[in-house]
C-alpha cells in the first residue's frame, strides 16, 4: 500500500497515538505518497461531474489536507480559490505544492477548524474530499451548517460518496476491523485520533443536509463505473444552498 518513500511503520504508530491534528501535522510531508491521498481518477470524476452545474467564481475546499481538491476548484472556478484545513503541517505542504503549479486562480490558505469557519456567504462552490470519517455523526449538523453559512444563495457544496462494500466482502471486513480498532484505541488512549470508516451513511448525511437548509440532489459518479447490480460506484452529493 505504501511507496518506499513513503512512511514508515514506527512513523505511522507516532501518528496514530497522537490527535488527530498533530497526527496529521507528523504525516503531511509524506502524506501524497500514502494512499490516503484521494486517487487522481477520483479528482477528475468529480471535476468532470461539477464542471457542468457552473460556472462559478469563488471557490472553498474544506479540509483541504494538501491541496489536491484545491486544484480540482482551480480548474472549476473563476475567481479566487480557498483551502481550509486546521493542520498547519498539511498546509504548509500544501502551500509548497501550490506555488510549484502554473495558471489558475489564485489561493488564500486558512487554518481553522472547519466545524467553526471563518467566512461569510461568498463562496459559490464548496468541496470536500475524504476528510468526512475525521467528524463524528453528532458533528455532522454543525459542520454542515457552517458550509451553509459560507455559501453565497444558490451555491453548492459537492463531495463524493462512495457505495457501501458488500457485507462479506474484504473491503466490508477491513473497515469493520478498522473502525473497531479505533474505538478500542479512543477507549484506552488520549487524546483521541478521530477517523472512522462506517459513520458517514448516505441516508443520514442527506438528512443532515436538508436540516441545514440544503436542497439535496445525488449524482453517479459514471467515470468510476458501476457495480454488478447496475448500482453506481460513486455518486456525487450536491447540496445547494436556497
Amino acid at each position: 500500500m505504501f511507496t518506499p518513500q513513503g512512511p514508515t511503520l514506527p512513523e505511522l504508530a507516532v501518528q496514530a497515538l497522537s490527535s488527530t491534528m498533530r497526527g496529521y501535522d507528523l504525516l503531511a510531508p509524506k502524506f501524497d505518497l500514502t494512499p490516503y491521498r484521494t486517487p487522481d481518477r477520483v479528482l477528475d470524476a468529480v471535476a468532470r461531474a461539477v464542471r457542468p452545474l457552473g460556472p462559478f467564481d469563488r471557490g472553498l475546499d474544506v479540509c483541504c489536507g494538501t491541496g489536491a481538491g484545491v486544484e480540482v476548484l482551480r480548474g472549476l472556478c473563476r475567481g479566487r480559490v480557498t483551502g481550509v484545513d486546521f493542520s498547519a503541517g498539511m498546509l504548509a505542504v500544501a502551500r509548497t505544492a501550490a506555488g510549484d503549479a502554473d495558471g489558475g486562480p489564485a489561493v488564500d490558505w486558512v487554518r481553522a477548524d472547519a466545524r467553526a469557519l471563518p467566512f461569510g456567504p461568498v463562496f459559490d462552490l464548496a468541496l470536500s474530499l475524504g476528510a468526512f470519517g475525521h467528524f463524528l455523526p453528532a458533528e455532522r449538523p454543525g459542520l454542515f451548517a457552517q458550509v451553509h453559512a459560507s455559501l453565497r444563495p444558490g451555491g453548492s457544496f459537492v463531495f463524493p460518496v462512495g457505495a457501501p462494500p458488500a457485507v462479506g466482502s474484504r473491503a466490508y471486513w477491513s473497515m469493520l476491523g478498522f473502525d473497531a480498532a479505533m474505538r478500542v484505541r479512543n477507549a484506552l488512549w488520549r487524546p483521541r485520533f478521530v477517523m472512522y470508516y462506517r459513520t458517514f451513511p448516505l441516508t443520514g448525511v442527506t438528512g443532515d443536509l436538508v436540516r441545514a437548509g440544503f436542497g439535496v440532489r445525488l449524482l453517479p459518479l459514471e467515470d468510476l463505473g458501476r457495480r454488478a447490480d447496475g448500482s453506481p460506484r460513486a455518486r456525487l452529493v450536491v447540496a445547494t444552498r436556497g
